[in-house]
């Protein structure tokens, strides 16, 4: 399948969750990813609203890119934070960068700073749209482009399942779409600051996120599943 024809087919998919899926909302991580999707609903499927969750622990070029997003677009990017007195407790019992001391202290952080705010987001929608991709990680590898968020109890949609990394960026060239600068200084994926690095040639794309974990353990529970 050529490029045209996966932008053909996400168009084609996005318009229907306007139309069927009402409303609608893009949870965008400002990825680059969340970018060609940002691109193509701002084209073709602009009744989907669009958020972003700021955890507090952003780099600042997520908020530089940010501010782009809203000169390029015009469209509103809600943005949601963590509830200040959830955040104020965790920090005071167990300090600003527990989360390396272990997987359920980092789990804990994500919960507060992303899952709570996800659902308060997410609240009053029929279906949500990501920018998950198979080929990201072993974590995403059974994903698919329609799924029955049992959490949050509505559709969840990846339009971009099956793009490869190089269509992503083949399409951002072509649009000319923002994107996160960190992305050109070797971090193909980008969370809060203290918990995403630098990948070197041959590691996998997601390597650079809780780097010290084990690899099948990497997620931050917005797309975990229910069993």
């Amino acid at each position: 399948m050529t490029l045209n024809d996966k932008i053909a087919q996400a168009a084609s998919l996005l318009k229907t969750i306007a139309s069927d899926y009402a409303p609608a909302t893009f949870a965008s991580s400002l990825g680059a990813e969340d970018m060609v999707l940002t691109d193509l609903i701002c084209k073709h499927a602009p009744d989907i609203s669009l958020f972003t969750l700021d955890t507090g622990r952003l780099p600042e070029e997520t908020y530089q890119l940010i501010q782009r997003v809203r000169e390029r677009y015009g469209l509103p990017l809600r943005v949601y934070f963590p509830q200040h007195e959830a955040v104020e407790e965790f920090v005071s019992s167990h300090g600003p960068n527990a989360f390396y001391e272990s997987v359920a202290l980092r789990k804990h952080c994500c919960h507060i700073r992303k899952i709570e705010p996800l659902r308060r987001a997410l609240a009053g929608h029929k279906a949500w749209v990501t920018g998950l991709r198979r080929e990201q990680s072993a974590t995403r590898k059974d994903a698919q482009v329609q799924e029955r968020d049992a959490d949050n109890r509505m559709q969840k949609f990846s339009p971009l399942i099956e793009w490869t990394e190089q269509d992503v960026w083949d399409y951002i060239r072509r649009f000319d779409v923002p994107y996160n600068t960190l992305h050109d200084k070797g971090y193909p994926s980008i969370g809060c600051a203290p918990c995403t690095r630098a990948i070197t040639a041959g590691e996998d794309v997601r390597a650079g996120r809780w780097w010290w974990e084990h690899e099948d353990l990497k997620e931050c529970g917005l797309h975990a599943k229910s069993h």
